[in-house]
């Protein structure tokens, strides 16, 4: 269990931070000088060198969104043009992809950080670059809820393993649907027949909280209370509920910590966007209270699982049903270790869970229970670590900013270092760009700044 500090404040970061953004804005000079781009997207770090993987370009993204939040902490206008330059000749493509649920990585990374910080006074304001974002966002919403399966109760944006799989990954991606909707887009099919994209986000986000999260009651009384599972498999025939599964975890009844991660984050900044939203939006998909419920429930539920079942630390390891976890003793009553024998740690899933916790904090400072402070104080924690060695990338020659991420230990994909049994030292992309999201919701608590959320982009 995390060994909440109680008495960390955002302040206490603020050397740590800085330090971050130095070598942030390194990395990122490095990536551009030596990464071949005619390669495809980078996506992981072999042997401190970013490389891809050619399993779908879900990074580029993050690797363009990188340079756009360095600029929005640094004003350094370099990384501004490169971003801009990279989005407008490179992203389309992600823009009109049917083939993947990874719209909320790519595009609103770019174009919605672009158009956010346009919203926010932070680059000039400009008609035709604003109405550009604002189409992208607009048809990346569109195209994502066109992947779509049908349930007796609602539907889901399907993986892109098929129409019968649900990935927790995909929560975060409502934020596409959530934009295009809120720039006031018109999604049509066939028979010019309007297809409602708030209905869809919704339907989505209960479809995620009813059949991915675990609560301990009803049907999962045998279970544990906020664990997740990466897949979920239905008959699309009829629409019922098959089974839990995993592609990048053990199994579908362990619970791959990346995955559980994608849920504390995209569950709190939708609350947060719900939040911002008048009552009569959501009349006619179940009202605001019901919708807040269930999200809520599914939020609170994998936060406390996060804190509960990682080291001390904040650091997990890549999934809490590892196999060889339990020749580690005593894991999670000590810091994590990522130059262990037997399983590998995974910093991205922290970089991702440290917002969730953030956002979950400051979701509930009102409240009198105890848990706003509880989970603020895990999300200062588990960054303090994440600014630290050995996680924090300090060599001038690795392309990285994080280390010990790992990305598909089923397949075999991460790099093993000689003299090593398992993945570490390595970075992601994700990680990478997650854990400047993180850094850069602190910077802006800590200089009084606008409130960091993805949908500033609307107002």
């Amino acid at each position: 269990m995390i060994k909440i500090n109680d008495a960390i404040n955002p302040a206490d970061l603020k050397k740590k931070l800085q330090k971050f953004w130095e070598l942030s804005g390194e990395k990122i000079r490095l990536i551009q000088r030596e990464y071949d781009e005619a390669q495809g997207s980078p996506v992981f770090t072999v042997d401190g060198k970013y490389s891809t993987r050619g399993w779908t370009e879900w990074t580029q993204g993050f690797q363009y969104g990188s340079a756009i939040l360095q600029y929005d902490v640094t004003n350094e206008t370099e990384f501004l043009e490169t971003a801009r330059k990279k989005t407008i000749a490179v992203m389309a493509p992600h823009v009109s992809h049917t083939g993947v649920h990874d719209h909320g990585f790519n595009n609103v990374s770019t174009y919605g950080n672009l158009l956010r910080l346009m919203k926010e006074r932070k680059i000039p304001a400009n008609e035709w670059e604003k109405n550009f974002y604002e189409l992208a966002l607009k048809i990346s919403g569109a195209v994502q809820a066109s992947r779509w399966t049908s349930l007796p109760s609602g539907g889901f944006i399907h993986s892109f393993n098929g129409a019968h799989s649900l990935f927790v990954d995909t929560i975060r991606t409502c934020r596409a649907l959530v934009l295009s909707h809120g720039l006031g887009h018109v999604f049509q099919g066939e028979g010019d027949k309007k297809i409602d994209l708030l209905q869809r986000a919704v339907q989505h986000m209960e479809a995620t909280a009813q059949y991915a999260i675990f609560y301990g009651e009803g049907r999962d009384s045998y279970d544990v209370r906020g664990r997740t599972a990466h897949e979920s498999i239905f008959n699309v025939k009829d629409g019922n509920f098959r089974c839990p599964n995993s592609q990048q975890g053990y199994s579908g009844f362990t619970t791959w910590t990346r995955g559980l991660a994608w849920a504390m984050c995209g569950y709190a900044e939708q609350l947060e966007w719900l939040r911002s939203c008048e009552a009569s939006l959501f009349e006619r998909v179940g009202g605001k209270e019901y919708i807040e419920k269930f999200m809520m429930k599914a939020a609170k539920a994998t936060c406390d699982f996060y804190i509960e079942h990682s080291p001390i630390d904040g650091i997990p390891y890549w999934d809490t049903g590892a196999p060889m976890l339990h020749r580690i003793k005593d894991y999670l009553n000590k810091p994590a270790d990522p130059y262990n024998d037997y399983e590998p740690v995974d910093s991205s899933a922290a970089a991702i869970a440290a917002q969730g916790l953030f956002r979950m904090g400051n979701l509930l400072k009102q409240s009198d229970d105890g848990a706003s402070k509880r989970y603020w104080q895990a999300g200062l924690t588990v960054m303090d670590t994440l600014l630290s060695e050995p996680y924090l990338s300090t060599t001038s020659k690795h392309h990285g900013l994080i280390l010990h991420s790992i990305y598909h230990r089923p397949n075999g994909w991460d790099y093993i270092p000689s003299g090593s049994k398992i993945p570490n030292g390595e970075s992601s992309m994700w990680g990478d760009y997650h854990a400047r999201e993180a850094a850069l919701y602190l910077h802006r608590i800590i200089g009084k700044e606008k409130y960091y959320a993805f949908f500033n982009c609307l107002s």
